[in-house]
């Protein structure tokens, strides 16, 4: 029988379809980045949206001590504590200030 050093004609089919399959599988992943709540949720006009203050006023009258508010990905990004205590980055529609998104801490 006789060695060969190089590969087979099938052996470098098999190997040059495998190759191209991990390449169009890893195109594909880069391609598929996460959606993020706040990209659905606060697409809001900025003409539409509420002033901070009444997001605050309203947080505080829910019995939340708010740190910091600021805008992020299009949507208010509150740094607080809620009622029972817990340190959250919460993320609200400017328009509705509906929850769009909250991290405990």
């Amino acid at each position: 029988m006789k060695r060969t050093l190089f590969p087979t004609a099938s052996a470098a089919a098999s190997a040059t379809a495998l190759t191209f399959a991990l390449l169009a599988g890893a195109a594909l992943t880069l391609q598929s980045a996460p959606a993020r709540a706040s990209d659905d949720l606060c697409n809001v006009p900025k003409a539409e949206w509420q002033p901070m203050e009444n997001l605050e006023a309203k947080l505080t009258a829910d019995g939340w001590t708010v740190k910091k508010i600021k805008t992020e990905d299009g949507c208010y990004e509150v740094y607080a504590k809620t009622p029972d205590g817990k340190r959250v980055e919460a993320y609200f529609n400017p328009k509705t200030f509906e929850a769009v998104k909250t991290k405990e801490d």
